[in-house]
């Protein structure tokens, strides 16, 4: 399969110190099996820099075109570092992106799409910002990263553009890429967190909620790449439909019972259990499981 032609710019020293005891790394998959192979090979060489222990986890919803007997054959090949989970039909990109925050098991869970638009190893930046903290130095729960040079058709630029005013406007999100799929999220910062969304305006959504809950969100700007397999489903007239549809019932049920609207939906992880004990970068809870650090099986 070719390879972009263009390369991200060096690391800088802060990046390369960007290393963490546990990361949870996903990605959501719809018909993505002419990339999910070459992903997981890159997920496997770039997490073993990051991480002393991680796992990559696939998010097949409900593919069609081969993509979930390739995860399965990958999670056998590695045990305990590659799992999948299924969805049975096609549930959208915002359920997908559930159930990775959902399974993950580590304290710091970072996602990428499964078109291979981004790098896996530029997860170091948001490791990078993640422990430079927010301005003030304090903990952050979220690093939501911005495409420095988006590599998408007019169309999907012009309706990124529109969308992030109506954010602005209607949300007070000033996130200036509020769907760039490479974020990295502290998993306990999530907790309590409640999302309605199955589709494109859950990462919206997840924003807008973790803001008025307090919660501390940075940006890092990261490489976006050209897609070179598989087919683009962002600009379908009823992604577009769903995601306005869901925009409005947010807003309206904010303006008209703030607290009834952020207990609605269901949480997005799931409560932190006592007996997970690899200890949260933030100092705030805990997560993953009891074992000393060692390298990555």
């Amino acid at each position: 399969m070719p390879e972009p032609t263009t390369e991200p710019s060096s690391p800088t020293p802060a990046e390369d110190l960007a290393r963490v005891e546990a990361l949870s790394y996903f990605f959501p998959a719809h018909d993505e099996a002419e990339n999910i192979e070459a992903l997981v090979a890159e997920a496997l060489e770039a997490l073993e820099a990051l991480a002393d222990r991680f796992e990559i986890i696939c998010v097949d919803d409900g593919s069609t075109d081969g993509t979930a007997a390739i995860a399965d054959r990958l999670a056998a090949e590695r045990p305990g570092v590659v799992r999948v989970v299924h969805h049975s039909g096609n549930r959208g990109y915002g359920a997908a992106v559930r159930s990775g925050l959902g399974a993950a098991r580590y304290p710091l869970v970072g996602f990428t799409d499964g078109d291979r638009q981004f790098r896996v190893s530029d997860l170091r930046r948001l490791l990078a910002r993640f422990a430079a903290g927010d301005d003030s130095g304090r903990p952050v729960d979220v690093v939501a990263g911005f495409r420095i040079r988006r590599a998408d058709p007019p169309l999907r630029l012009a309706y990124a553009r529109i969308y992030r005013a109506c954010l602005r406007l209607f949300f007070g999100l000033q996130v200036r890429d509020p769907d760039c799929a490479c974020k990295l999220f502290r998993r306990s910062g999530l907790e309590g967190v409640r999302v309605e969304s199955r589709g494109a305006f859950l990462s919206a959504e997840l924003l807008i909620k973790v803001g008025q809950r307090g919660g501390r969100i940075v940006e890092q700007g990261v490489p976006h790449y050209p897609r070179t397999a598989g087919r683009a489903s962002g600009a379908d007239p009823r992604v577009v439909a769903r995601a306005v549809r869901d925009f409005w019932s947010l807003r309206l049920r904010l303006w008209a019972n703030r607290m009834a609207a952020m207990r609605r939906g269901e949480p997005i992880v799931p409560e932190t259990r006592a007996d997970e004990a690899v200890r949260d970068p933030a100092g705030a809870g805990v997560s993953g499981a009891t074992q000393p650090r060692r390298r990555t099986p």
